[in-house]
């Protein structure tokens, strides 16, 4: 072990200034043995630092090599297992416990020795050893290998003091003085010795020479001893003195704590019962004014509304502790709660009787708006009961239950008053409406009952209340047409009772302006009667933190559908919100029958009303929805613009389901189709209506429905037709059709426009070709049999001695054609496409123009074969470019 212990001070610790002071031979517990060495070492250089080191030997040599250090004072305990048994095993407690077993036991107990010798010296016995023998402890090691290990070196570590600076100095300045200091040291130590012995001498005498001094000192003390018992004495009876004042002093200051102690007390009471005072005392007034105050005059109202708030203050003050165990308290509760019992009594059967009030005196004045379109004003019944709204608060705050049966008193008292007059609204409305058609008799004498209007409502809506009646045709409407295109379109109108003769421009705008003057009355009305509930009832009308709200109309299935999505509103202004909505849909729930029966009735007078009404109510409700989305006048508008935009649906769907059933006459020429010229006056209409409004998307789709239904039923009749060619039929129509669209510059149309030029322009060209045929017939099919055996490699300049074809039988064949024949068949060609052709549509001069082109065309061919296949003959049609051109001149103008 010494060995060991030499050679690990060499390699591993002396390179690092330290000392190896013990060393103990382990493996880890419960491990497959690989032993290695606990070291217990200090620096040399100062502060000296104590560690534990563990050792291991080097798997590939004889070396050893530093694996882990900890500081000695990071050891917390030593745990020896048994005091008294002996065991080489051994626990050293660091930041984890780690469980050693030793070679030996002795190699353990000269270890732990160690340890505990460091923390006696460098650490003040800052480490726990347990289960260690106390006789290890206080004793020396054993002597023995390890005792010198161990022993040894840790006296030597005692006795050891370093020389500090000074010391260090003084000692080089006396080997200087000796020049054979280092060269002979003896000599140097015999010297040294030899001075010391002098000094010494020289200590004593001079202590022997200061004894008389010191006795004299010693007698100098003696009387100071003697000064300090007189003094002390002195001080003695001074405290006997002090100590009758300080008992005085004692009494004193006990009776000052007490009257203290008493005054803070009467202060805090003092205070305590100017809090309930004037926290729980309600004036004389104000007790008066909730008992028997006047609820129907300004000044009254005001006092009770002063007394109301006291009564609520005086309520919820927030008592102190124990201020609720005073009786005095409790029967000032008591007494609170008995007045606001009385005057919420008392203010309930108040607002009650102004309701019924309301509802009489405002049935009186329905009488002055019966033969106008005019709602009544409740703006001085809002003003009158706007002066109770902080006591409806007051309501709300302190009895809900009452505050909850005024709302619906409100609700149930309003809600008749307005349902009479809104009805009566309507019914003047529908008078207005019909009051100048044909229908105007039967709609005008309906009798203004409540059951006559539910039957009303039933033959237009059926029992499910839905739109059930078949809507008008778009053949419905004639703008600025003639009487003959009237009895063409009279056999697609399926009106019921009424006919398009009775329509006018002048009837849709009065129309147009009583639904508009219905949806201007409705608007305001709503809106001042959603802002008097926000106010009276004291219901948050809008939203106080951020929200994401969308108002969007989205279609499905060819039904637009109104929404609202608020979300990120609080709980409590939402709920408030959704009660203003319910109220409203209660007071007002015949508005939203009403609209839908007034939109019936103008989709059955005209089912073009649908698109006045899509525009109006599209704009209304943009504007409710831009004021507040989630209100009942934005939802309510949202439904019934549903409904109108389901009859705008319905009416074109019924128009292109009319185009499919439409039937031509057999016998007479077809012209311009009904449909078609309907499709004009419908979208000259609705591009007049729809100017600037919102739903133009709804329109533009429209278009885009109808215009392929008429192309395709354009189509189908030109197919059926009999009397008149299909090119006719097609040219005529799709001509009339391009120049609408030309007209009204419909930018969603563009393509069909582009569509309808292109099937004119063919249809013409081929007619014109169909018709005019082969008007030199014999002279054609000579050409035609040049051509053919020019096609079969014969030159051209060798056609002429075909036998068939040479120049004695191209004479014979002119010869048939003079100008007077052919003036005759393009007379006959004339008179025939007069008859094909409608006199509507002006095409007569167009489609002549266009013959004579193709005939000279013709002509300018057969010539061009003359001079190529028999040139030098002389040979020449009998008629000229400029016979063509005054025979079809002189036709036209005979005709």
């Amino acid at each position: 072990m010494t060995a060991i212990k030499h050679a690990l001070q060499r390699d591993i610790f002396t390179p690092n200034d330290e000392r190896l002071l013990s060393i103990v031979n382990v493996c880890k517990a419960g491990k497959k043995k690989r032993n290695c060495f606990l070291c217990a070492t200090v620096t040399t250089e100062r502060p000296v630092q104590v560690n534990v080191v563990k050792v291991k030997k080097s798997d590939k040599g004889d070396f050893y090599k530093r694996q882990t250090a900890w500081a000695l004072r990071d050891l917390a305990v030593v745990d020896a297992k048994d005091a008294v048994k002996e065991s080489p095993e051994f626990d050293l407690h660091f930041d984890k416990v780690y469980k050693w077993v030793a070679s030996s036991t002795v190699e353990k107990n000269t270890f732990i020795s160690c340890i505990w010798k460091l923390n006696q010296r460098y650490l003040r016995k800052k480490i726990d050893f347990i289960n260690v023998s106390s006789q290890l402890l206080e004793e020396s090691v054993p002597s023995g290998e390890n005792q010198s290990v161990a022993g040894g070196d840790e006296e030597a570590v005692d006795e050891y003091q370093e020389l500090n600076a000074r010391e260090e100095q003084d000692i080089e300045i006396m080997m200087e003085g000796c020049e054979y200091a280092i060269a002979n040291a003896e000599a140097f130590a015999e010297k040294l010795s030899r001075e010391l012995q002098v000094l010494d001498g020289a200590n004593i005498q001079s202590i022997m020479a200061s004894e008389k001094q010191v006795n004299i000192l010693m007698k100098l003390l003696d009387e100071a001893l003697k000064e300090v018992d007189q003094i002390e004495l002195k001080l003695s009876s001074y405290e006997e003195m002090l100590q009758s004042v300080k008992e005085q002093m004692d009494q004193i200051s006990e009776s000052n704590h007490l009257i203290h102690l008493s005054n803070t007390n009467n202060v805090k009471l003092l205070s305590e019962i100017e809090f309930l005072v004037n926290h729980m005392d309600l004036a004389k007034g104000h007790i008066k004014a909730l008992q028997e105050g006047d609820l129907t005059s300004s000044r009254g109202i005001e006092a009770c509304t002063n007394a109301a708030d006291a009564l609520l203050q005086c309520m919820n003050v927030a008592l102190r502790p124990g201020h609720d165990m005073l009786h005095a308290v409790k029967q000032q509760q008591q007494r609170f709660s008995d007045l606001r019992e009385q005057f919420a009594r008392r203010l309930a059967s108040h607002l009650n009787s102004v309701f019924v009030q309301q509802g009489h005196d405002q049935s009186s004045t329905l009488a002055q708006h019966s033969a106008e379109l005019t709602l009544p004003n409740h703006h001085p019944f809002h003003r009158d009961l706007l002066r109770y709204a902080k006591l409806m608060e007051w309501l709300k705050n302190t009895d809900y239950g009452k505050y909850e049966g005024l709302t619906k008193n409100y609700m149930d008292y309003l809600s008749r008053l307005y349902e009479r007059e809104i009805k009566d609204f309507f019914e003047v409305a529908k008078i207005k409406m019909t009051g100048t058609t044909r229908e105007g008799k039967k709609f005008a004498t309906l009798p203004r009952k409540e059951s006559a209007v539910k039957q009303e409502t039933e033959s237009l809506h059926g029992s499910s209340g839905k739109l059930t009646g078949s809507t008008s045709s778009l053949n419905k409407l004639s703008v600025q047409s003639s009487g003959n295109r009237r009895s063409q379109s009279s056999s697609l109108l399926d009106m019921g009772n009424m006919s398009a003769s009775d329509l006018d421009v002048a009837d849709r705008t009065k129309f147009d302006k009583i639904f508009e003057q219905v949806l201007s009355e409705l608007e305001p009305l709503c809106l001042a009667e959603q802002d008097f509930i926000s106010k009276f009832f004291k219901l948050q009308q809008h939203q106080s933190t951020s929200a994401t709200t969308m108002n969007e109309v989205e279609e499905t299935d060819g039904v637009a559908l109104s929404r609202s999505y608020t979300s990120g509103v609080p709980q409590t202004v939402s709920s408030e919100k959704d009660m203003i909505r319910q109220m409203m849909t209660k007071i007002f729930r015949c508005i939203e029958p009403e609209l839908n029966n007034l939109i019936a009735l103008g989709d059955k007078i005209d089912s073009f009303n649908s698109l006045y009404m899509l525009v109006k109510m599209s704009h209304h409700v943009w504007t409710a929805q831009n004021v507040d989305p989630a209100s009942f006048l934005s939802t309510t508008l949202g439904n019934v613009l549903v409904t109108v935009k389901r009859n705008f649906d319905k009416c074109i769907s019924n128009q292109m389901k009319q185009m499919d059933e439409v039937k031509i006459s057999k016998k007479s020429k077809v012209g311009i189709l009904p449909f078609v010229a309907e499709f004009e006056e419908f979208a000259a209409l609705a591009e007049s209506i729809f100017k600037n409004a919102e739903r133009r998307g709804d329109l533009d789709k429209a278009y885009i429905k109808l215009i392929r239904a008429v192309f395709d039923s354009v189509e189908k009749v030109a197919n059926e037709s009999q009397k008149t060619p299909r090119d006719v039929v097609m040219m005529e129509n799709f001509h009339h059709i391009f120049a609408t669209l030309s007209r009204l510059k419909i930018s969603c149309l563009e393509a069909e426009k582009k569509e309808a030029k292109q099937k004119y322009t063919d249809h013409l060209q081929s007619y014109v070709i169909y018709s005019l045929g082969q008007p030199l017939e014999k002279l054609n099919h000579f050409f035609e049999g040049v051509e053919a055996r020019v096609a079969q490699g014969i030159r051209e300049e060798e056609v002429s001695y075909q036998l068939a074809f040479n120049k004695q039988e191209l004479r014979k064949v002119i010869k048939e054609y003079p100008g007077k024949e052919v003036k005759k068949g393009l007379d006959n060609l004339y008179k025939k496409v007069d008859k094909h052709l409608c006199e509507e549509e002006n095409l007569l001069q167009v489609v002549w123009h266009s013959m004579q082109d193709e005939f000279i065309r013709q002509y300018k061919h057969f010539e061009g074969l003359i001079a190529r296949c028999y040139p030098g003959s002389g040979i020449t049609m009998e008629f000229t470019i400029q016979d063509i051109l005054d025979y079809c001149s002189s036709i036209a103008q005979s005709h």
